[in-house]
């Protein structure tokens, strides 16, 4: 989302009798001053859709545009029936916003304000224009049905999705052969009693009914804390209370709630947070299909005052460089009993980000760690609170730093940790801790002009000096290229070298030979000849990566020539085979909870700027030459990760790449076939992955790159 876009809808009408919907609105690029594009998208239950533009003598002056603007519009759309959502998205120059509309509503118009990050300044800007157009009874009626499309289709996921019954969990529970009891661990310390009871409710309401609360109150000066606790602890056996002489903060304070632990698995809750009702059943679930588990976590949201779920978290399954960036397993998170022991438990000095600090040792130790994808745990949305206010708990982002660098020192790496760009996200940067030689491989047929702006970004631009580039000629014919190969190697003899591919265009293949022919280093990067260079320290920041044993391909930030982003990570199955995530996202955007601005595991990642160590290259066979064009990066980094590495992506290393200027597009009918080729042997090769990405979540669309809800 952008703000320079304003996107106004005045009216949506239904008739019921010729099953119409019609919009009426308006919407303008506020930066250019210029109408946005229109398109509704595909829906099986549209039968025609007919956009009439007008210019809006109201809207036209007050934003300075000419009179002819036709920014107004009025969208008539046929349906077959009215249900399901339809969406409407308007576009221009890069800004994008959209519309939902519930064909189930008789007026409905939920519209997404934008990204929340923009904050004050766009919301302002969009309140004058309300005020101005519209007046201040308009502007409140406007707003009164104005709802997030993200919570609106979030409360739609849960009415599909969260239907299993208490019933049908206890009949499935009573089968069970394994039936631990769980330990609840709950420090408490001046929490509100409304939100205490509620807390305390949601453990009682357990579908699974084998566990115990364990409450450690850390010398509360509220007298309604030890009132309500013992009201509680005299209505249900199962819990336990046990009050401190002594403030000890959060750390030591759970601490003592373990010590009273007896079950075979700890579960830990704060104070005004709330299990969902099937928590524990789908916990015990999990325990029963990996005897062997260390480590449990799911998927979380937010909950207000009021009782209103929001902002869920869908989360990946376990990625150890994106927990070490940021925790973004948090809740709910059950640990084995023998494992917290042998950890040490919580330690102090770190309060704040204890949770941070215990997984990350944990982790280290076991790798029976188990995600399961629902939401199983609603965090109290409160002022003093992180999950609504990052910046109310600033010590905990400074005890991070240090639960961060810790790790680095357990794990004999060096390097230096800052806080992040947003609170509860860190910088690693890594030492590069010995010579390596990076062999760039850049695939090129003629294109002398854009081949020259990528290798004299890499020469201008690169701190890194430890390289060679190897540039794989395939099939040039043009003067102008002959002259430039010249140049660079005779300007740069023992930097760059030209190794002549004469055969058919196979991307693959190609790669393939330039590293057995040509490449000397220890450390493979393919290059498209159509990037430039934008930070110097990019190769750097991924050869700092790449020397890391448990990792195998790094990919880099890349950028179109607009700012938007081109690729942050792939995830197989988007699209029905993979896609780029965040696709079309502004460049200074903080992604899906901060994914953009961190390094993250992805499951695969583009080779327009992959980097490998050639040992686990040559371990996988390099390229997978039967994918001549296309997808032959996602089978290299699926064959990576079927090896036991894991996959990175860094914000780091930024690039923009101009995306198949050599080449051209897919777009004649050859092409289509040979794609429609190598996609299905894909799908034949890994359909697993398709289906289950783990660095992705099933309650995620397939359809879209932006993280959007799965509603399918």
């Amino acid at each position: 989302m952008d703000e320079n876009l304003i996107v106004n809808i005045d009216s949506v009408g239904r008739n019921t009798e010729e099953k119409t919907l019609t919009v009426i609105g308006w919407a303008i690029n506020n930066a250019t001053r210029e109408a946005a594009d229109i398109q509704v998208e595909d829906n099986p239950v549209i039968e025609a859709v007919q956009i009439e533009r007008v210019p809006r003598n109201d809207v036209n002056p007050l934003h300075h545009l000419p009179n002819e603007t036709e920014c107004g519009f009025y969208i008539t759309i046929k349906v077959s029936e009215f249900k399901g959502v339809l969406f409407i998205t308007f576009k221009k120059d890069g800004a994008i916003d959209e519309v939902l509309l519930d064909l189930n509503k008789r007026y409905a118009h939920l519209m997404e304000e934008g990204n929340p990050a923009l904050k004050n300044y766009g919301r302002v800007q969009k309140i004058k224009n309300h005020l101005k157009i519209n007046g201040l009874k308009g502007s409140i009626k406007s707003v009164v049905r104005h709802f997030s499309k993200t919570d609106y289709l979030y409360q739609t996921w849960i009415d599909r999705n969260e239907i299993k019954t208490a019933d049908e969990y206890k009949a499935e529970l009573s089968e069970l052969e394994k039936k631990p009891l769980i330990s609840i661990a709950m420090p408490t310390y001046n929490v509100s009693r409304i939100y205490l009871k509620k807390c305390i409710q949601s453990v009682i309401d357990q579908y699974y009914d084998h566990w115990e609360l364990c409450i450690a109150d850390d010398c509360s000066t509220l007298s309604t804390v030890r009132k309500t606790l013992e009201e509680f602890e005299m209505l249900d056996s199962r819990i336990h209370v046990t009050y401190r002489k002594k403030n000890g903060h959060i750390s030591v304070a759970t601490n003592t709630a373990i010590d009273m632990a007896k079950g075979e698995f700890v579960c830990f809750l704060d104070n005004d947070d709330m299990l969902a009702p099937n928590a524990l059943a789908e916990i015990v679930l999990a325990i029963n299909k990996n005897p062997d588990v260390d480590l449990i976590y799911s998927d979380e949201d937010k909950i207000t005052k009021n009782g209103k779920r929001k902002k869920p978290y869908f989360k990946s399954d376990f990625a150890p460089d994106s927990l070490l960036c940021n925790n973004y397993i948090c809740h709910v998170a059950v640990y084995r009993k023998s494992i917290l022991d042998e950890v040490g438990r919580f330690r102090l000095g770190y309060e704040g980000a204890q949770d941070h600090d215990l997984l990350l040792r944990v982790t280290e130790k076991t790798d029976q760690i188990v995600h399961i994808p629902k939401v199983l745990y609603h965090w109290r949305q409160l002022k003093t609170s992180t999950a609504v206010n990052a910046k109310s708990k600033t010590y905990a982002y400074d005890a991070g730093v240090r639960a961060v660098r810790d790790a680095l020192k357990r794990r004999g790496l060096k390097g230096e940790v800052t806080q992040g760009a947003l609170p509860g996200h860190y910088k690693v940067n890594y030492a590069v801790t010995e010579d390596h030689l990076v062999s760039i491989v850049i695939p090129t047929r003629d294109g002398a002009d854009y081949l020259k702006t990528c290798i004299d970004s890499i020469l201008e631009k690169t701190a890194y000096t430890g390289y060679e580039i190897i540039i794989a000629d395939n099939g040039s014919e043009k003067e102008e290229t002959m002259a430039l190969f010249k140049y660079y190697t005779e300007t740069y003899p023992d930097k760059i070298k030209v190794v002549r591919i004469d055969i058919p265009f196979n991307f693959a293949k190609i790669n393939n030979i330039a590293v057995k022919e040509a490449a000397k280093g220890d450390m493979l990067l393919f290059l498209n000849n159509d990037t430039e260079v934008i930070r110097e320290d990019w190769l750097t920041q991924m050869v700092s990566l790449c020397q890391l044993k448990h990792i195998g391909a790094v990919g880099a930030k890349l950028y179109y020539s607009d700012d938007t982003i081109q690729h942050a990570g792939v995830v197989v199955g988007i699209g029905g085979i993979a896609g780029h995530i965040h696709y079309n996202f502004p460049k200074r955007s903080n992604g899906y909870f901060g994914k953009l601005i961190s390094t993250n595991n992805y499951l695969a990642v583009t080779a327009a700027c992959l980097m490998v160590r050639r040992d686990v290259f040559e371990a996988v066979g390099g390229f997978t030459e039967k994918f001549v064009v296309a997808l032959n990066d996602i089978d290299l980094c699926l064959k990576i990760y079927d090896l036991g590495f894991y996959n990175v992506w860094t914000p780091e290393a930024e690039l923009y790449h101009f995306e198949s200027k050599s080449r051209g597009y897919e777009d004649t009918a050859e092409k289509k076939k040979r794609f429609i080729g190598e996609a299905n042997m894909f799908k034949e090769k890994w359909p697993n992955y398709i289906e289950n990405d783990p660095f992705y979540n099933p309650n995620l669309t397939r359809n879209k790159s932006d993280f959007s809800i799965n509603l399918d």
